[in-house]
């Protein structure tokens, strides 16, 4: 039988709840409906009714009753599976974003050396962006006085507190696109993978001939910006299992590398825009973006 209306789940009252006991209104309801035949030999077999029952149900229990939505109510998402384009996009609906200050930067990624302080900072992070994007906030506000005085969180986040100081409300997409790469390269120094969710066709190792000249590249550029834009958009756009209809692994890396910053309406570097090898696809982005992780990292420790 269909239901007659729809009630969103926040509107429901008790009229509106199919109510019942076991032993008082299914039981002799089942009973009712149930046969009883004495096989030879004494074995007692029991035939239900199926459909009398059924009709029975329907008519006593279900109908009058609405078909519920789920409108109105909270729903639990993990935290893997948000949808960060969509938190960032009502964030920045709701007030200004800018990049990070170079001299943010360098001190964050600085004080942030250890994969368990830059995996606590991120989870704080991503906390927030979770309530800005519902709610908003004044640009100008210090991120930490947001976390300690808005969402009470002080005393389980005190060392990520510490690193992220100089940041305002205005900073946090970038604060979440700095520390989310930041941690990607902190597993990669401890030998782990950084992009288990990601298929395995955006992973096709580099030719030597192509490894020479991104290389080549990849010493001419300022790595912080390009390690930035590539690992999200590796994050963002590629872990979806139907990805390979909106990102074909023969794509150019750079061409689809510079088309998802033109979505963001970002500048784009030169470098970036004309000087990537053509060659290299984007079945080889996980790779390439290793690459110029180790890159950086042999640079720090010169």
């Amino acid at each position: 039988m269909s239901l007659s209306y729809s009630v969103d789940a926040s509107e429901v009252t008790d009229l509106h709840v199919i109510s019942y006991e076991v032993e008082r209104d299914l039981t002799p309801l089942i009973l009712s409906s149930c046969q009883y035949t004495v096989e030879q030999g004494g074995e007692t077999l029991q035939e239900f009714d199926l459909e009398k029952i059924q009709r029975q149900i329907t008519s006593r229990f279900l109908q009058g009753k609405p078909r519920l939505t789920l409108k109105g109510i909270p729903t639990l998402v993990y935290r893997r599976d948000w949808n960060y384009e969509h938190l960032f996009m009502g964030i920045r609906n709701k007030m200004p974003q800018n990049p990070l200050p170079n001299s943010a930067v360098s001190a964050i990624t600085g004080q942030l050396q250890s994969y368990s302080n830059a995996c606590e900072a991120l989870s704080v992070i991503e906390v927030t962006l979770r309530f800005l994007s519902t709610a908003g906030g004044d640009p100008n506000m210090s991120l930490n006085v947001y976390i300690q005085d808005m969402l009470r969180m002080s005393e389980q986040t005190a060392v990520a507190l510490q690193d992220l100081h100089r940041c305002q409300l205005r900073h946090i997409i970038a604060l979440w696109q700095l520390l989310s790469a930041h941690k990607s390269e902190q597993l990669l120094h401890l030998k782990k993978e950084p992009f288990g969710e990601i298929s395995s066709k955006y992973k096709v190792d580099l030719s030597p001939g192509d490894a020479k000249l991104l290389s080549t590249f990849l010493n001419q550029i300022s790595l912080d910006a390009f390690l930035l834009e590539l690992h999200e958009m590796i994050i963002l756009k590629l872990k979806n299992p139907h990805t390979e209809q909106d990102f074909n692994p023969n794509w150019s890396l750079r061409d689809t590398l510079v088309s998802y910053m033109e979505t963001k309406e970002n500048e784009i570097l030169p470098e970036m825009e004309f000087q990537i090898p053509e060659n290299i696809l984007l079945s080889n982005c996980v790779s390439v973006w290793k690459m110029a992780a180790e890159l950086k990292r042999a640079r720090q420790m010169r």
